[in-house]
């Protein structure tokens, strides 16, 4: 892995998420850089263990560090002033799917907080829910999901640009507040259909 703070928090975020013993969807993880713009992105997903594939409860999770940020930490790295602090965009989407009909929305939102907990200094704030349809093929079949986002930005400050452990300690809070989340949305009275691996219906 390169030695880059970006690098840091992505490896400070996926050791919070196996301390708080979530599964990570393998081929879901994703890592891009935008050879036009210069931004990189990685995107990962985490389930609940023994959900089978796909899970009925997961959590995508999306880092950017912009262009600019970039140009600032280079600034910074060679002994420069940095104009502006780097910042990392973060949005972290819960999704519930393979539901047999429609959703209601409104038990999903009182299962969640407006705002995570705190990532250094910031929290992400929670956008309104999204559900959406998906129709098989020949139109004979049909499963619902829906998702709500939190979405914000973490502001690299010149001590963590010096120690990136600190990283550890400031997403340290997010494994756990994930898997509980993603325990509380399971247990909601929304009816599932089977993993696609699976057997009849499941009333969660």
């Amino acid at each position: 892995m390169l030695d880059h703070v970006f690098t840091d928090a992505i490896g400070a975020l996926r050791d919070a998420f196996e301390n708080a013993l979530l599964e990570r969807q393998a081929f879901e993880e994703r890592f891009h850089v935008d050879v036009l713009l210069g931004d990189m992105t990685w995107e990962t997903s985490y389930g609940l263990p023994g959900e089978g594939l796909p899970p009925r409860v997961q959590a995508d999770i999306t880092l950017q560090w912009p262009t600019w940020a970039q140009t600032a930490y280079r600034s910074w790295y060679i002994g420069e002033q940095m104009d502006e602090v780097p910042r990392i965009d973060i949005e972290i989407v819960l999704r519930i799917q393979r539901l047999a009909a429609a959703p209601a929305p409104e038990p999903v939102l009182a299962a969640l907080p407006e705002q995570s907990p705190p990532i250094g200094r910031e929290r992400l704030d929670r956008s309104g829910p999204t559900i959406e349809t998906v129709y098989s093929g020949d139109l004979s079949e049909t499963e619902y999901a829906i998702e709500v986002s939190y979405e914000g930005s973490y502001e690299v400050e010149e001590p963590t640009l010096e120690d990136g452990s600190i990283l550890d300690d400031h997403f340290s809070a997010m494994g756990g507040w994930i898997s509980s989340t993603l325990v509380r949305l399971g247990d909601l009275s929304f009816i599932f259909l089977p993993p696609l691996d699976d057997g009849p219906l499941d009333e969660g």
